[in-house]
């Protein structure tokens, strides 16, 4: 399990890798928040000191609520077994109602998209820091292309390296990041120890009288770039599992006072520039940079990159893992996914992270400057958020202890985050809009996925297996037909009582008679509790047939074949099931006999009886399904004996013939 008990007590193991795989994306921000918010605002002549305290005061109180009351202490208590996430969470409230899948979808579309545009935008503005170093400045001056170029190279080399895994990298994380986030604080204080009246910040009226004030361009929608402090939130909840709660209880006052110190020493740097010419012709100012002691710039540069990286591969990881959750809970198509570390965290999807690393690259190229990505990089964050705080009001309303207060909790927040959406929506054409394309595909895809299994769950065809054992156990002792295999198995997609697909009975049947010494119908059923491992077996009161049910969490490999051989044995060894001796072996005495998987590949039949909007949903679910993972890698059956058949897929009625005979004869 990954949240092992050394993870689940406060160590300072655990301490590091929550610093190295939790805060990386919020632990990047202080890069991009102040500089996006000077810009927006006209740059450093259109500063004023009430605007400089304001916007830091803004960021103070939206980490506090945002970040400290929501997420640390209110979601990371929403935990499904000791995994976070919005998925996770939509496990432990999807009883409440089957609508509940929409805020869920919406959700992790988001996150994804999110995946995408973390790594463009923070190794994007750590690259920019660059031109602070006089040398590359005066080679290069202020052409982006070099720029752009050497992000590329970077996130080439970020995405070719995932398929190693990052085990061993990883150990490195931890305390790079603490690090990281001390050099953060020790450059704040430097800063801050100039102006100590930034202080007077902490007053929250500085952050309100901000958001009317006419010294504020943007007036509210200032707030969509305050948003940007707080983006690594919904990643601190998603890797709850890789820590443990109190990993991160104990590891983020430090954390947020890092953030806090640096943040006020660039309003306090801003303080005493803000009206000199000679940074006031600098374009794309980027006060983090800018504020560096004199010497720092190139160190600061190159740590700032690290630790974008280290973001990027948090949030890599996290896109990971939340694919193979939608996936087991069959929210998307089957993906390959890989194991390349000990560890079941340590996960890699190919197809996965090569679609992310051409959609993070075209927004490199599209957007070109950091400051065009992060109108996209706040709204798909917040649109997460928002989705999170539906899902955590039913979380706290079936809690007893917390049921009076949910609608309060979750208004409240819902209410922030709604003007901060709005904010961020302001901007979907500067950029926003890129974020809603990659989330509304990823959607559409869920949705299809989602409706085409309840079109087949409602109206497909089932029939009674205990009516055709008679046929089953003749054909079994039919000693004029071969024998196709001592076990013939079927991965059923349901497994209900006594009922069964009609399709896997008229493969045994009719598509070619599978005669067999044991047929076993064998339903995978992803559980909501991450490791679970366990089955039940009925033999239909026969010694020939087994139906099997698989309950695997949500995190577990689906390896039917291993699973399989276990069960015979503990059958055989119960007297449910004959030996199956084998004359031929590598291993003499083998009581157990071979196995054939059939794999029933499903085209949707001319004769079925649908509407054309449901028969377009189970289309386009099959396209997908066809260009996605082969079932015998899903299943771990790439090395077992595989056969596929294709069977008509017929759902509901079928559509009656009206055909009539001829007079004239021929």
């Amino acid at each position: 399990m990954r949240a092992t008990n050394q993870m689940k007590k406060i160590t300072a193991g655990g301490l590091l890798v929550a610093m190295g795989v939790v805060y990386g994306d919020i632990g990047t921000s202080p890069l991009y928040v102040m500089k996006a918010l000077v810009e927006d605002n006209g740059g450093l002549s259109s500063l004023t000191p009430d605007f400089i305290l304001g916007s830091v005061s803004l960021v103070f109180w939206t980490l506090n609520l945002l970040t400290t009351v929501k997420y640390v202490l209110i979601a990371l208590n929403a935990d499904n077994h000791g995994e976070g996430g919005i998925f996770s969470l939509f496990t432990l409230v999807r009883k409440h109602s089957r609508y509940l899948i929409i805020p869920a979808i919406i959700g992790g579309a988001a996150l994804l998209a999110d995946g995408v545009l973390t790594p463009a935008v923070t190794v994007t503005t750590a690259i920019e820091g660059l031109r602070g170093i006089p040398l590359f400045y005066d080679r290069f001056g202020n052409d982006q292309s070099i720029i752009v170029g050497i992000t590329l190279a970077i996130l080439l080399v970020l995405f070719a390296l995932q398929r190693f895994g990052t085990e061993f990298v990883g150990k490195a994380f931890g305390p790079i990041m603490f690090g990281w986030f001390t050099f953060l604080g020790v450059v704040g204080v430097f800063n801050f120890a100039g102006d100590l009246s930034v202080i007077r910040a902490l007053d929250p009226r500085y952050a309100l009288n901000l958001l009317f004030s006419p010294d504020n361009a943007s007036g509210l929608f200032i707030l969509g770039n305050i948003f940007l402090a707080t983006t690594g939130a919904e990643a601190l909840y998603s890797d709850l599992g890789h820590v443990g709660k109190k990993n991160i209880y104990a590891s983020w006052p430090y954390i947020k006072i890092c953030l806090m110190l640096n943040y006020f020493g660039q309003a306090a740097w801003l303080l005493q520039v803000y009206q000199e010419p000679n940074y006031q012709s600098i374009d794309h100012i980027n006060p983090f940079f800018e504020a560096l002691p004199a010497g720092w710039t190139v160190f600061g540069v190159g740590f700032a990159t690290i630790a974008a990286v280290i973001a990027s591969q948090a949030l890599l990881s996290g896109s990971f893992t939340l694919v193979s959750e939608a996936i087991k809970l069959k929210l998307l198509p089957r993906m390959q996914i890989i194991y390349p570390g000990a560890s079941i965290g340590q996960m890699y999807i190919p197809a996965l992270n090569t679609l992310l690393w051409i959609a993070c690259s075209g927004v490199v190229l599209l957007f070109q400057t950091s400051t065009k990505m992060e109108a996209a990089y706040g709204l798909s964050i917040t649109v997460t958020m928002l989705m999170t705080t539906i899902l955590l009001y039913f979380y706290l309303h079936q809690n007893k202890k917390t049921r009076l207060l949910a609608p309060f909790i979750t208004l409240f927040f819902a209410a922030i985050e709604s003007v901060f959406f709005i904010s961020s929506a302001t901007k979907f054409l500067h950029g926003g809009y890129v974020a809603v394309i990659m989330a509304s595909v990823i959607i559409m895809i869920m949705l299809i996925w989602e409706w085409g299994n309840q079109i087949q769950e409602h109206v497909a065809e089932e029939v009674s297996l205990s009516a055709y054992i008679p046929q089953l156990e003749q054909l079994k002792n039919d000693d004029s037909l071969p024998l196709s295999q001592t076990n013939v198995v079927f991965m059923v997609p349901n497994l209900t009582d006594d009922h069964i697909g009609q399709q896997f009975i008229y493969s045994i049947l009719d598509k070619r008679p599978k005669r067999a010494k044991v047929y076993w119908f064998v339903n995978v059923e992803v559980t909501d509790e991450p490791y679970t491992k366990s089955y039940e077996v009925s033999m239909a009161e026969t010694d020939f047939i087994v139906k099997l049910k698989l309950y695997l969490g949500f995190r577990v490999p689906q390896e039917v074949n291993v699973y399989i051989r276990q069960i015979i044995q503990e059958l055989m060894k119960d007297g449910r099931l004959p030996e199956q001796p084998q004359r031929y072996s590598l291993t003499p005495g083998r009581n157990v006999g071979d196995f054939q998987f059939v794999l029933i590949e499903e085209e949707l039949s001319n004769a079925t009886a649908l509407s054309k909007w449901k028969k377009q949903i189970m289309q386009m679910k099959l396209f997908i399904k066809r260009h996605t993972i082969s079932p015998e890698r899903w299943f771990g059956l790439e090395y077992s004996d595989v056969v596929h058949e294709t069977v008509p897929l017929v759902i509901g009625q079928p559509k009656e013939s009206h055909l009539s005979e001829m007079n004239d004869h021929f």
